[in-house]
């Protein structure tokens, strides 16, 4: 996972195996990257992938090894680190290159602003397919950032979705040739930057404190709540599945 800080506008590329999947050394690394761009005068972050996803969600190989008290430890960790994405005092632009998907499309969904990759990969929160809840932290920082005509199909339904209809539901601003991708977040990121920073501070923390508010006021049966569904029999089921596949790729 590279930080670049050498401009006003900062990129963290994020670099785990083939899928960039999220699991305890992601979060930690992450969270060391995010120091390093509070410290570094940065004014804004694009945040992209590396290879053909931007995250394909949650290591499930890791996390359908843990036990509940394990997994509530790391969904905590999770929710922490997204958070302080969402709540990041600059702007922040998610430059989706590839796959963004559960944990993946979570991500992407804290930062203000995204752009899409033209190409034939997918966007979605394919959780309740899988038979698994969405946590707060979820929920409330999707319902910050979609249209409520979107939360049906998104939420709900799973929907996964390709990067024009992804757009049209709201999930993402626009779609771009891949070859312009980084070029055209960075000018957006750009742009935002040169808006006042103590204004824009403001503003987008004014907008996110209901947000967090909620998420916050969840947070202590939150984890307990999503493990319970994590560990039903229908989701062991799928997950398993899941991971057999993974392994067999």
């Amino acid at each position: 996972m590279d930080l670049d800080v050498s401009a006003q506008v900062a990129v963290l590329s994020m670099r785990a195996g083939k899928a960039n999947a999220i699991g305890t050394a992601f979060l930690d690394r992450l969270s060391d990257r995010l120091d390093a761009l509070e410290a570094s005068g940065a004014r804004a972050l694009v945040l992209t992938g590396e290879g053909r996803a931007f995250s394909a969600g949650l290591d499930l190989p890791e996390v359908s090894g843990m036990d509940r008290p394990a997994l509530e430890r790391f969904i905590r960790h999770f929710s922490e680190v997204m958070l302080r994405i969402f709540t990041l005092p600059l702007p922040v632009v998610a430059a989706v290159n590839g796959h963004a998907i559960a944990g993946g499309c979570v991500l992407a969904m804290q930062a203000d602003v995204r752009l899409a990759a033209q190409g034939d990969h997918r966007l979605g929160l394919n959780e309740v397919q899988l038979g698994l809840g969405l946590p707060a932290l979820v929920v409330e920082t999707l319902r910050c950032q979609v249209p409520a005509t979107s939360l049906g199909p998104v939420a709900l339904e799973g929907r996964l979705l390709g990067p024009e209809d992804a757009r049209a539901l709201g999930l993402v601003e626009s779609v771009v040739p891949a070859a312009e991708l980084l070029a055209r977040a960075g000018e957006r990121a750009a742009g935002l930057a040169a808006l006042p920073a103590p204004a824009f501070r403001e503003i987008k923390r004014a907008l996110r404190a209901p947000a967090v508010a909620a998420i916050r006021q969840a947070q202590r049966d939150d984890a307990r709540l999503w493990v319970e569904t994590a560990f039903s029999a229908a989701a062991r089921e799928r997950l398993a599945e899941v991971v057999a596949r993974l392994r067999r790729s």
